[in-house]
């Protein structure tokens, strides 16, 4: 173990960064590994937060420039973890550091660069509604603040080199191994979407007027792909009637996961206030089994989008959207469970799914390279749901955050500074353990 004593934290999402700055505030070295070229994680792509509607980049950002700036956090991004030996208070961790072609010392993120690039491909960032050029910036608010080239679309015409006056742009650029000596792990790798396109009663991916919840956060957020204007997406036109779709994959054996993602209930009845407000003719529905709004003030919230904004909730199981051809507007087939017949809700505009949110793929791969074990659904075992709730099966390895189980920011972040707190002690411990050893 090196002499200041040092955390890898792998994810950088708000819960990542919150148990690196719990971490680095204590005098720790922190390490904050992040596969993006950009910190900030899910919560960068969302508009507001509920229940308090606050703007979300508003209260990442500084957090995310804090982490950057904090003397005592070395920020890891466009990396992947490789390689990870040893035990607590002294893990040998090898990282594969992808190449920007861009050269981040030099790189002022002006943009102009991207702005003379031929090149036009989807953009991950606002979920494949926007596009972006093959070098790019994933979003305005990137921490750190530098380009990165994405050789799989570039042409290399060099044009990117010419304008440059920075002269930052470095074709030459490999891939590179780090090696690092630290005495404790943190991993919070969040979540990924499941794909509703295997619903296929749902028309996802056929429909252009349907959405997935993600997907409409960044069509609706001013920093998106249509400047927050509420539009809809085949023609353009002004909606004037919006369904949303609870448990699209959640809670069932069929499709997507077995468990609650905890989260749809509210973040469906906050995108319906955010609706209400940008356009308050355009009639809301939300489509639920039943709402699950457990935590600090939200039932609250779904009672005012009930009664001062006029959220109308149906419980229900929608079976079948059907697209007009001509009009494209959808028809809601569904089952209503409170009278037990079968009912339709005609003409909407656009209909948006919230689907299971899942742990990440990568979490299987992440946990043969850290020993560590996942359970049934793929989320990272603990030692103890209760009394250790942080602790992996992998003493010195700590998790927190949706990559543990379903749960919101506060939570997350919550369980953020619990890993942080566990991560010291355990550095603490080994530290007395070894100087205990030397004398």
């Amino acid at each position: 173990m090196s002499e200041k004593p040092s955390v890898l934290v792998i994810g950088g999402g708000i819960a990542g960064i919150q148990a690196s700055l719990d971490l680095a505030g204590r005098g720790f070295q922190v390490y904050l590994l992040e596969e993006t070229p950009t910190i900030g994680g899910r919560m960068a792509q969302l508009d507001k937060t509920f229940p308090t509607m606050d703007c979300s980049i508003c209260i990442l950002a500084p957090k995310m420039m804090e982490c950057y700036r904090h003397p005592n956090i070395k920020l890891l991004t466009y990396c992947e973890l490789k390689e990870v030996k040893g035990s607590v208070g002294n893990f040998q961790v090898k990282i594969l550091q992808k190449p920007r072609y861009v050269d981040e010392t030099k790189c002022t993120g002006c943009g102009v660069c991207a702005e003379h690039c031929p090149i036009e491909v989807p953009n991950e960032f606002d979920m494949g509604l926007g596009m972006r050029k093959a070098i790019y910036m994933p979003m305005p608010q990137a921490v750190p603040r530098c380009m990165t080239m994405d050789k799989e679309n570039c042409i290399d015409c060099k044009l990117c080199t010419k304008i440059c006056r920075a002269g930052a742009v470095d074709f030459q650029q490999q891939p590179r191994d780090i090696d690092l000596n630290v005495g404790a792990i943190i991993i919070a790798t969040g979540f990924n979407q499941f794909d509703p396109s295997e619903i296929v009663e749902y028309g996802y991916g056929k429909q252009k007027n349907v959405l997935t919840a993600l997907e409409f956060e960044r069509w609706v957020c001013a920093s998106g792909p249509v400047g927050g204007h509420l539009l809809r997406p085949a023609d353009g036109g002004i909606p004037r009637k919006i369904a949303f779709i609870q448990c699209v994959g959640s809670r069932g054996l069929k499709f997507g996961a077995p468990f609650c993602s905890s989260v749809c209930c509210m973040y469906a009845t906050k995108e319906a206030l955010i609706i209400r407000e940008h356009a308050p003719n355009v009639q809301v529905y939300i489509f639920y089994n039943e709402l699950r709004a457990f935590g600090k003030g939200f039932q609250e919230f779904v009672n005012r989008a009930r009664d001062e904004y006029e959220v109308k909730y149906i419980r229900s199981r929608p079976g079948e959207i059907r697209e007009d051809p001509e009009t494209k507007s959808l028809t809601i087939w569904y089952d209503d469970t409170l009278t037990r017949e079968i009912k339709s809700l005609s003409d909407v505009d656009l209909v948006v799914l919230c689907p299971a949110l899942l742990p990440r793929e990568s979490n299987k791969k992440l946990a043969e390279i850290t020993g560590i074990e996942l359970d049934n659904c793929g989320f990272f075992k603990v030692t103890h749901p209760l009394f250790a709730p942080v602790d992996s099966t992998v003493p010195g390895i700590y998790v927190c955050g949706y990559c543990q189980s379903p749960k919101d920011i506060p939570d997350s972040v919550a369980q953020a500074s619990a890993a942080a707190a566990r991560a010291a002690e355990a550095l603490a411990l080994a530290q007395v353990q070894r100087i205990g050893g030397g004398t």
